[in-house]
C-alpha cells in the first residue's frame, strides 16, 4: 500500500515516518517547500525528531516529500493532518481541511481510503469533508472510496509518546470503511480501538483534551486561592498526588499552550449550540485559564513596585517562550500573551529559551517575528521564567540580585528576591 499523509507538521512527520519504519511507501505532502526539501535530504526540522530516522526511511525509499498534490493519484490511502485552528472570534477554522479535500478530490480514485486525523467538531468527517470529497470528484463515500476519522494522540518533546504503543482510536462512515481504516493502522500500531462512528472518534479526541483543560483551570483556580491565604499550591498538589486512587496531578501555569488545549474545547462549545446546548462548564475552563497570563501580570507589577521601580521602561527577561519544556514549539504560547501585555504597560520585554532563537511568524502576532533570545545574564529589572525546560535546572538563579517570579513552581536555586505566579 502507499499511503499519502498531507501536512507534514507535528502530527504529519512523526506519522509518516511510523509507516515508513513499518515498510510501507510513505508520499508526504506539504505547500512549505522548505519541509519538502529537508524531508527528501534527510534533514529535520524539529529538536525531538532525530535526523537519522529520517535519513533511514528516505535513503531506503520508503518516504519521500513532495508539493506536487497529484501524486495523490498513486496512493490507496490518504490521511489529513492539517491545522484547524480558531478565528479571531473564537469559532473553528476548518478552512485548511476544505482546501486540502478539494485537491485531493481532483486526484482521487476509487477503492481509496480517506482518513482525517486533524482535530475538529463531530460532524465534520461525515458532513463538510465527506460533501466536499464527493462533490468534486463525483465518487460516493462508502460505495466508490472509504472514508475515516482517527484523533492524533502526539505529544512532541515527549520521550514516552510513540505512535506506534498509543491506542488508535478509528471511525468509519460505514461498517466497511472501518475495516479498511483497521487495515491500514494495525500494522503500525499496537492496539487499535475501534468506535461505531466518525462523530465518535471525533468527540473522543474533544473529550480528552477538554478534560484536561478544565482539571487545568480548576488548578489555576486554586492557585490564586491558595496564594491569596499564602499557601503554595505546588506543595498541595505533591502532597494530594500520594493519595493512591481518586486524585491525578495537574499543574498551574501563566496560560494554556500548544495547538490543542487551547483550542480544542472551543470546537465543542460552538457545536453545541447548534443542537440548543450551552457547555458552560467548559466556557467557564476557558475564561479561568485565559485570564492566567493577566493575572500573572499583576505579580510583576507588584514585584516591581517592591523594588521602587515602575513598570514603564522596566527591562524583563522571559525565560522559555516554548509552551512546554524541552520543544521548540511555540503553537500558542501564553508567553506571547504575557509579551503583549507587559509591552503595552511600557515594559522593555527580552527573552531567552535554548530551544527558540528566534520568534518565527505567527499568525496572532505577526510583530514578533524575528526577535532574537537573549543570552541570561544579569542586568535585567525582572526576570519571568514562563517555561520549564529542564536545561534550566543547571542555571544559578540564586545569584540574581533583580526579582525572579517562577509561574512553574520549578526553581530550586532561588533569589532572595523569589515569587510564585
Amino acid at each position: 500500500m502507499t499511503i499519502g499523509i498531507i501536512g507534514l507538521g507535528y502530527v504529519g512527520l512523526p506519522l509518516s515516518l511510523a509507516f515508513a519504519e513499518a515498510r510501507q511507501a510513505v508520499i508526504g505532502f506539504d505547500i512549505d517547500t522548505d519541509k519538502v526539501t529537508k524531508v527528501n535530504q534527510g534533514h529535520t526540522y524539529f529538536r525531538h525528531i532525530p535526523e537519522e530516522r529520517i535519513q533511514a526511511v528516505v535513503t531506503s525509499n520508503f518516504l519521500t516529500a513532495t508539493t506536487e498534490f497529484s501524486l495523490i493519484s498513486d496512493c490507496e490511502a490518504v490521511i489529513i493532518c492539517v491545522p484547524t485552528p480558531l478565528s479571531r472570534y473564537r469559532e473553528p477554522d476548518i478552512s485548511y481541511i476544505l482546501q486540502t479535500a478539494k485537491n485531493i478530490s481532483r486526484w482521487l480514485k476509487p477503492q481509496v481510503l480517506v482518513v482525517l486525523e486533524s482535530t475538529t467538531y463531530p460532524g465534520t468527517t461525515s458532513g463538510e469533508l465527506r460533501e466536499v470529497l464527493e462533490s468534486i470528484s463525483g465518487l460516493r463515500a462508502g460505495i466508490d472510496f472509504y472514508l475515516a476519522y482517527s484523533p492524533e494522540r502526539e505529544d512532541p518533546g515527549n520521550p514516552q509518546s510513540d505512535i506506534r504503543l498509543i491506542p488508535k482510536v478509528v471511525g468509519g462512515y460505514t461498517p466497511k470503511c472501518l475495516e479498511r481504516a483497521l487495515e491500514l493502522y494495525s500494522p503500525v500500531v499496537k492496539k487499535v480501538v475501534p468506535v461505531s462512528s466518525c462523530q465518535v472518534a471525533e468527540a473522543t479526541k474533544l473529550t480528552e483534551n477538554i478534560f484536561r483543560s478544565v482539571n487545568i483551570a480548576l488548578v489555576n483556580e486554586l492557585k490564586m486561592v491558595y496564594d491569596a491565604m499564602g499557601i503554595d499550591i505546588w506543595e498541595v498538589i505533591s502532597a494530594a498526588k500520594t493519595k493512591p486512587f481518586g486524585f491525578m496531578p495537574f499543574y498551574p501555569g501563566p496560560g494554556l499552550g500548544g495547538h490543542c488545549i487551547p483550542i480544542d474545547p472551543f470546537y465543542l462549545t460552538w457545536k453545541a449550540r447548534e443542537f440548543g446546548q450551552h457547555t458552560r462548564f467548559i466556557e467557564l475552563a476557558g475564561e479561568i485559564n485565559q485570564q492566567m497570563p493577566a493575572y500573572v501580570v499583576e505579580k510583576v507589577v507588584n514585584a516591581l513596585n517592591n523594588e521602587g521601580k515602575p513598570m514603564k521602561n522596566a527591562r524583563i527577561l522571559l525565560l522559555g517562550i516554548a509552551y512546554k519544556p524541552d520543544v521548540d514549539d511555540d503553537r500558542e504560547s501564553p508567553a506571547y500573551r504575557l509579551m503583549e501585555l507587559l509591552e503595552l504597560r511600557g515594559a522593555q520585554v527580552f527573552f531567552h529559551d535554548p530551544h527558540i532563537s528566534m520568534i518565527p511568524e505567527i499568525r496572532r502576532y505577526p510583530s514578533y517575528a524575528g526577535r532574537l533570545s537573549v543570552p541570561f545574564e544579569l542586568g535585567y529589572d525582572l526576570y519571568l521564567l514562563v517555561t520549564a525546560h529542564s536545561s534550566f535546572r543547571n542555571y544559578d538563579f540564586s545569584v540574581l540580585d533583580a526579582p525572579l517570579i517562577d509561574t512553574r513552581g520549578f526553581v530550586a536555586k532561588r533569589p532572595a528576591k523569589y515569587y510564585r505566579a
